[in-house]
């Protein structure tokens, strides 16, 4: 296996190169969903926000952290995602979004952790939330306190599992209107169903995985 120091190094050689992009997302996106590229263009009342992608040691591998969404009435109910949120107009950039939604919902300091780089901006039309996605590693991870308002539950995977094939699945997804999303594409990760802008996410991740193998 590569050295920790090796992989981060690498991983953060190729987060400023040229990124999988919209091509990685594609694998893990349903059938009709455009890209974000092309959806930006006829997007209006877009909202700026970001996530951590929050990477850690554990049990001599490293983890990724996502957290469960509480039950409410929206349209991202009880999904699984990363620490992340809308942007304030006090933050001073993107970045700063990340890392204060990152504090508010697992207490994470905004200190906290290296940043080693930012992955490809993914649009979720039915919130017209433009998402930034970060990478942050943690040589010790702080004490998690959960926002129970926002956290249901606290989850994390070992990265490397994300190149398993065999927990990819598809599903069907049944809307508030009534309406079933049918072959979903979604990663099995912790006993948990991963799809939507959070699997286009990790999907991108996945293949910069197989690129530093």
């Amino acid at each position: 296996m590569m050295e920790e120091s090796d992989f981060l190094s690498q991983f953060k050689k190729e987060l400023s190169n040229n990124l999988p992009g919209e091509a990685a997302h594609q694998k893990m996106a349903p059938i009709n969903r455009p890209l974000s590229s092309f959806a930006l263009k006829e997007a209006k009342n877009i909202r700026e926000s970001a996530v951590v992608i929050v990477l850690f040691r554990k049990n001599n591998e490293i983890h990724c952290i996502l957290t469960q969404r509480q039950e409410y009435e929206g349209n991202h109910s009880g999904q699984i995602s990363f620490p992340g949120g809308k942007k304030d107009d006090s933050d001073f950039n993107l970045e700063a979004t990340a890392r204060r939604e990152c504090f508010e919902e697992i207490g994470i300091p905004i200190d906290s952790g290296v940043l080693l780089g930012q992955l490809t901006d993914v649009y979720v039309p039915v919130s017209s939330f433009k998402v930034s996605p970060f990478v942050i590693f943690h040589y010790e991870l702080p004490p998690l306190i959960r926002n129970e308002r926002e956290v249901a539950e606290i989850i994390d995977f070992p990265l490397f599992d994300l190149k398993k094939e065999e927990l990819i699945a598809r599903m069907e997804v049944p809307l508030t209107n009534g309406v079933n999303l049918k072959n979903i594409p979604y990663f099995k990760l912790s006993n948990k169903k991963v799809w939507g802008a959070t699997a286009l996410i990790l999907s991108e991740i996945k293949e910069i995985l197989l690129s530093i193998d």
